[in-house]
């Protein structure tokens, strides 16, 4: 389904986002924040930019947690997911390509405004320091 255009790329003109009642407390009852996967830290559910958070800003790994819409929570996978690439929509907003390292799914998340800068741009330059594609090559897209 094509994405309609925006006249400023802050304003969003599809539909709002819905609430996500996402339980990550102990018992089934709403947490606060969650553990990372990939680097163990405390991560807090609030995420600038937004509805709901679905990576560490850290290290930018997540859960295989969500089946066809983002904060559905309806997987269950429950696999890992390591960042993999960056795309880019027509907007410009960045989005993050995950891969499940359990059943191989790839999933696109949206990038929060807490997001590790130095991290997002190691993935943005990574096709760059592959030396079997010769720059040039990647360049000319």
């Amino acid at each position: 389904m094509p994405r309609r255009r925006t006249t400023n790329h802050r304003q969003r003109t599809g539909r709002p986002q819905r609430h996500k009642d996402v339980l990550h407390g102990r018992g089934g009852e709403p947490g606060d924040a969650f553990r990372c996967v990939g680097c163990r830290l405390d991560v807090p559910l609030t995420a600038p930019g937004t509805a709901h958070r679905n990576h560490c800003p850290t290290c930018l790994a997540s859960l295989h947690v969500d089946l066809r819409v983002p904060g559905d929570r309806a997987a269950s996978c429950r696999g890992r997911m390591v960042a993999l690439s960056m795309s880019v929509r027509q907007d410009g907003e960045w989005m993050i390509i995950h891969h499940c390292l359990s059943c191989g799914e790839l999933s696109a998340n949206r990038i929060a405004g807490d997001d590790n800068a130095l991290a997002l741009l190691r993935i943005a330059v990574r096709p760059l320091a592959d030396t079997s594609v010769p720059v040039r090559a990647l360049l000319a897209l």
